[in-house]
């Protein structure tokens, strides 16, 4: 019986996850770095910096991480490229098979390993599970209605976990393909760059709706070389995912851009944007696997300053003709 929820990560993504915890009646313990982060919603009941005029009642704060693990089930809400470290902070403090859900999205850079296998090597003991999906960290800590997917490699354990933060308006899925549901969260914030950068050009809708397809198409072809299921990659933590961040302006992805589209410089300051350090290893994961992702490949080019962004659009338009499903 899962009763207390330990979230580690103290940003957006953390708090708005805290929240759905306690909505669907669990003891909640939130751990975070900051110190000024864990005054604020144990003094004020809020996280001004990162979800302001959200209440956070019933949501104890601290920064010692091994209270925040003594809990049933640990919600794991931090960078993808910062899983490793917390994850071997965490790690003495963990159980053998205590369930541990990963909620980054991201492939490691220099690894290009996927969370779980991150996981795997930093905190061996515990069992990796996924929550990933179409969802806001916003829209998620005001009770809109959100749809998610939790993925456990055991069926039991999955379902077990998504009826521990279920709520009225947080409904999760259960899935045991861990592979398709961490490919499909990993790329799309690589797709929603290239996204933002056709809306801020001012590309126009038809070359969005034309990007997000074709987009989907490279993303399924490393899923199938990857062993993810097509039925997954179709669902909410793939298709659903990708149309969310390829449309929404919440999204950081999408934002950024946006507003590389618009002619800002690469060095803009920027907050946490994943899919700027997934982008170049899901390129090298492609060229290992010899899978052609030429939408990655242009958003590489942008990031590393090789391509402009009317170069980029070129290159994807003058490509050899071929049929669609290619």
């Amino acid at each position: 019986m899962i009763e207390t929820v330990g979230i580690l990560g103290g940003g957006a993504w953390g708090t708005a996850l805290a929240l759905v915890a306690a909505r669907a009646g669990r003891k909640v313990r939130l751990w975070a770095r900051d110190h000024d982060t864990v005054a604020a919603i144990d003094e004020s009941h809020e996280n001004p910096r990162y979800l302001p005029g959200v209440r956070l009642d019933h949501i104890p704060a601290t920064t010692n991480i091994g209270a925040a693990l003594r809990a049933d089930l640990v919600l794991l809400a931090v960078p993808a490229q910062a899983v490793r470290a917390v994850a071997t902070i965490a790690a003495p403090y963990i159980a053998e098979g205590h369930p541990v859900v990963i909620c980054a999205k991201g492939l490691e850079r220099g690894s290009a390993k996927r969370m779980t296998e991150v996981m795997a090597e930093a905190a061996p003991n515990a069992i990796a599970a996924v929550l990933s999906g179409p969802s806001f960290a916003a829209d998620v800590a005001r009770g809109l209605p959100t749809a998610v997917t939790i993925a456990a490699a055991e069926e039991p354990l999955a379902l077990a976990l998504c009826h521990a933060l279920a709520g009225p308006t947080f409904r999760p899925y259960a899935e045991t393909d861990l592979v398709g549901v961490e490919i499909g969260g990993a790329v799309k914030n690589v797709l929603a760059i290239a996204a933002g950068v056709v809306a801020g050009r001012g590309l126009g809708a038809s070359a969005l709706a034309a990007l997000v397809a074709r987009g989907f198409a490279e993303l399924r072809r490393l899923g199938d070389a990857l062993g993810a299921r097509a039925e997954t990659l179709m669902g909410l933590s793939g298709l659903g995912d990708l149309v969310l961040t390829c449309s929404g302006t919440q999204s950081r992805n999408f934002a950024y851009g946006r507003m590389l589209g618009e002619g800002a410089p690469l060095t803009t300051p920027h907050p946490l944007v994943e899919g700027i350090e997934t982008a170049a290893v899901t390129r090298d994961l492609a060229r290992r696997h010899r899978i052609s992702m030429p939408i990655v490949d242009a958003v590489v080019g942008i990031l590393s300053g090789k391509l402009t962004v009317d170069a980029a659009a070129e290159s994807l338009m003058s490509r050899p003709l071929k049929r669609e499903a290619g």
